[in-house]
């Protein structure tokens, strides 16, 4: 029996009392995260390789821009992205790439981060917010998904313990491209979006910027009317919900940043094709 099999075999056996100690470990802010997962964090790499090499080799649906060319736009990310990592709160900071890459489409509000990392800006998105705050709201919640692993948890209910111990003996060798192209179509749970909201506010909390800027994010758009509602919206829990939980969550945390950086996000804006 392999290593992977024996560990496998030893969660089947005694998962709930690990689930339950585990949670008794955790901080308040830091529950466990929905769900089961029997993927490895080496399958969330993997996968999120797979779902970027896929991305990049089709320029004509996913026409990304040249990080050279537009070295002010990734630096200026980057910069945002090394806040979150910095705080400490990721649980996988150091070993997930963390990789930026900006995608020229004016016409689609979204945004985006694969497993292991991987994250994907619509330039519609970054056009259409208007502070920097707003859309630090949307990088830590797409960061959380990664982090917390809701893909690889939601792929364990898909394809069932059987499917994923074939993946992992190499039964199926194709299975693995099979899900990678899979996942761009993947639905996050309502659990899975509120533990993401909910950690954009532990994760922006230590920073300059409000620790609820994901909900001035929700509420910008309300104020909008929802005519061009972002494309992950489509499934999510009601936006007023969020806006709640997401404040309550900021207070409970005795959160204090309030720097919204409009003049820096004009600069960012303006760096765009």
């Amino acid at each position: 029996m392999t290593p992977m099999l024996r560990r496998i075999g030893l969660w089947m056996g005694i998962g709930g009392l690990l689930i339950l100690t585990d949670c008794r470990k955790r901080k308040k802010e830091d529950p466990q995260p929905p769900g089961i997962n029997l993927f490895t964090v080496e399958d969330d790499l993997k996968l999120g390789a797979q779902v970027g090499q896929q991305i990049e080799s089709n320029p004509q649906q996913y026409p990304i821009l040249d990080s050279a060319q537009y070295s002010v736009a990734y630096a200026h990310l980057y910069r945002m992205r090394d806040s979150l990592l910095r705080t400490g709160k990721l649980q996988y900071a150091d070993r997930f790439p963390w990789r930026i890459r900006i995608i020229r489409d004016d016409n689609t509000l979204n945004a985006f981060c694969a497993p292991g990392g991987y994250i994907y800006f619509y330039t519609g998105i970054i056009k259409y917010l208007n502070n920097e705050a707003e859309l630090m709201g949307v990088l830590g919640h797409e960061m959380a998904h990664a982090d917390r692993r809701h893909v690889t948890q939601l792929l364990t209910q898909a394809y069932g313990v059987q499917t994923l111990l074939n993946l992992i003996t190499g039964n199926n060798p194709g299975l693995l491209g099979e899900i990678a192209s899979n996942l761009l179509l993947l639905s996050f749970s309502r659990d899975h979006e509120r533990d993401a909201d909910a950690h954009s506010v532990i994760y922006l909390c230590p920073t300059s910027y409000p620790a609820d800027a994901a909900a001035q994010f929700f509420t910008y758009i309300q104020q909008q009317g929802g005519t061009r509602p972002p494309a992950f919206l489509s499934t999510h829990p009601d936006p007023g919900e969020r806006i709640r939980n997401i404040r309550t969550k900021a207070q409970e945390l005795n959160c204090t940043g309030n720097q919204t950086y409009d003049a820096r996000y004009a600069q960012l804006k303006a760096s765009l094709p």
